[in-house]
């Protein structure tokens, strides 16, 4: 006697647990997929880019209360005249400020016009100058691996004059752009 094929409904069994898992993974597919996605969007806003909002007028007129700025992550030392968020150094709380003096800089404010290295400063994105609320301040020198920060409203702004310089750890990233409202929609420079 030889060997017999199996049965064709022996072949149709054998072949029945491997559609059964196609289809188990079919029925998966969208979970895991979902699951990719938040994981992505929580690495991205980790590591790449922040929406964050801007709860006062201390940014105005470039930020107004409301607005969201993007925040980017990526890059070196921010420079004089970038947004930066950063961690508060008393409190931890996140702000949003410009850099106006970095590391080795002397920094102050006479007659309410900003002063760094001794140069008076053009500063097209300051509300209303003749409302700053400091007329003098300092000068100071800023230390090595920090930022003086002030907001662009300065009558209306927690910020250097207060806290003191942020040391360059502390930064979070630079505001790329308005992307909230999106009548509003620019970039924050």
């Amino acid at each position: 006697m030889g060997l017999t094929a199996a049965p064709p409904a022996t072949a149709a069994a054998a072949s029945e647990p491997e559609e059964v898992t196609r289809s188990e993974r079919r029925s998966n597919a969208p979970l895991v997929l979902g699951v990719v996605a938040v994981l992505a969007l929580i690495a991205l806003r980790a590591f790449v880019a922040e929406p964050f909002r801007i709860p006062s007028e201390s940014m105005a007129p470039v930020l107004q209360p409301g607005d969201r700025a993007l925040v980017t992550k990526l890059g070196g030392t921010p420079g004089r005249g970038d947004l930066v968020a950063f961690h508060a150094p008393r409190t931890g709380e996140v702000l949003l400020k410009r850099v106006v003096a970095v590391g080795g800089d002397r920094v102050g404010i006479e007659d309410g016009v900003l002063v760094v290295n001794g140069r008076a400063q053009r500063e097209s994105y300051v509300a209303d100058p003749d409302a700053i609320d400091s007329v003098y301040f300092g000068p100071v020198t800023v230390p090595k691996g920090s930022l003086f920060m002030l907001g662009d409203n300065r009558a209306n702004s927690d910020d250097s004059r207060e806290f003191g310089a942020v040391a360059a750890d502390r930064v979070i990233g630079r505001a790329a752009a308005r992307v909230w409202p999106p009548s509003r929609w620019s970039a924050t420079h």
